[in-house]
């Protein structure tokens, strides 16, 4: 099926190649008194000693002696019908037997439970569930299964549940592999990392008696982009004229529109009992600077108002407002007219790391540097207002 990567798979439809049942004495290939010596698979048991054998053989007579004096009311429970597509695995004493069907299957009253194993192809999906890529992308992403089991017995004596043990394999092995990609290769790279799923899971379910024929991955939605390189000079014009005006950098101009940036040491926080500071916090120089980018389409796509208590250097409190309900919008320093819909707790280093786009809401909220009071799907509307400066 995969030639290419190394894998072959088995031929599907091969229903012939397990033990044909026999209508005879004990329902079985082996003779009436000769019981089998071990079962089928790895798990089969010790061969039995000569006492045990005459134990099981006594026994074995006598619920077929009482099978036929009870006939045919006990054929009604003794006769099973097995169809092409599953194979009986039959429990003698408690020791398994070779797998019996397609056909007419003779059990033993009181001697012979039973275990149905069915051979069609089945599928499962597994449900979107949300993983971080390498290179810090949120995607959800979810995944459709198609195995069979093409060992019966194994089916049934290396694991307990096997939809289960297969479910559980197949999600580990697909948030392993996504774990160690970038979203760009996640996307553009499907069927090959399918492929790889599907050789990574075979090698564990094949000896459980299952094998999988085929895995689709799928990308439901990216819920968070890729962290961004560095804030500089992928920044536009505009915006590194703000960042460079209010987080303290120099800026030189030269000839053209060229522009070099120069890293200055912040001064030190001033010490308790000194005279206030002269100099405009930024974090309110950041949030005033966004009044030109607002408009009455941002105002409509967030229709939402904010509270920013920005925790400061100094370690005091300052809050701010961000006012997306009616006109076009405003932001200013204090509390809002009304009741925020959301109340957002900050540094300021953070504050600037969200406008400079070098952090996004969502990273922030989850490493726990973002602390929102209020509904979280509206907080995560901050993303539009970010997507306003570029």
């Amino acid at each position: 099926m995969l030639g290419r990567s190394g894998y072959r798979a088995l031929p599907l439809g091969d229903f012939d190649r397990f033990q044909q049942s026999s209508f005879g004495f004990l329902g079985s290939q082996k003779g009436c008194l000769s019981p089998e010596r071990g079962g089928v698979g790895t798990g089969a048991d010790a061969p039995q000693s000569w006492p045990s054998c005459l134990c099981h053989g006594l026994i074995s007579f006598l619920g077929f002696l009482l099978l036929l004096v009870t006939f045919p009311i006990s054929g009604w429970f003794a006769l099973k019908i097995v169809p092409t597509y599953e194979r009986m695995i039959v429990f003698r004493l408690g020791r398994i037997r070779t797998p019996q069907g397609p056909g007419m299957v003779l059990l033993l009253p009181f001697i012979d439970s039973f275990q149905r194993v069915d051979l069609r192809t089945r599928a499962f999906s597994i449900p979107p569930c949300k993983l971080a890529s390498k290179d810090g992308a949120v995607l959800s992403v979810g995944a459709d299964v198609q195995f069979r089991i093409w060992d019966p017995v194994l089916s049934v004596m290396t694991v307990k549940d096997l939809n289960t043990a297969t479910r559980m394999t197949a999600q580990n092995a697909m948030t392993k592999a996504l774990l160690k990609r970038l979203l760009r290769e996640i996307q553009m790279e499907k069927l090959k990392i399918s492929e790889q799923l599907l050789l990574e899971i075979n090698d564990v379910t094949r000896a459980w008696g299952l094998e999988v024929d085929r895995v689709e991955l799928a990308v439901e939605a990216v819920l968070q982009p890729p962290q961004d390189s560095p804030a500089g000079p992928n920044l536009d014009s505009t915006l590194q004229q703000l960042a460079l005006h209010f987080l303290g950098g120099g800026m030189n101009s030269v000839a053209g529109d060229t522009m070099e940036m120069v890293s200055e040491v912040e001064p030190p926080a001033p010490r308790a009992g000194a005279g206030p500071s002269l100099k405009q916090p930024v974090a309110e120089g950041l949030l005033t600077a966004l009044q030109p980018f607002l408009s009455e389409a941002l105002v409509s796509q967030v229709g939402a108002c904010y509270q920013f208590n920005v925790v400061l250097p100094s370690g005091t409190h300052s809050a701010y407002f961000l006012d997306l309900t009616t006109g076009r919008g405003r932001v200013g320093h204090g509390v809002p007219d009304g009741i925020p819909d959301v109340v957002v707790e900050l540094a300021e280093a953070d504050l600037q790391a969200l406008l400079c786009r070098e952090l996004r809401p969502l990273g922030a909220y989850m490493s726990g540097r973002l602390k929102v009071k209020g509904d979280l799907a509206v907080a995560m509307k901050l993303e539009a207002v970010l997507r306003a400066l570029k």
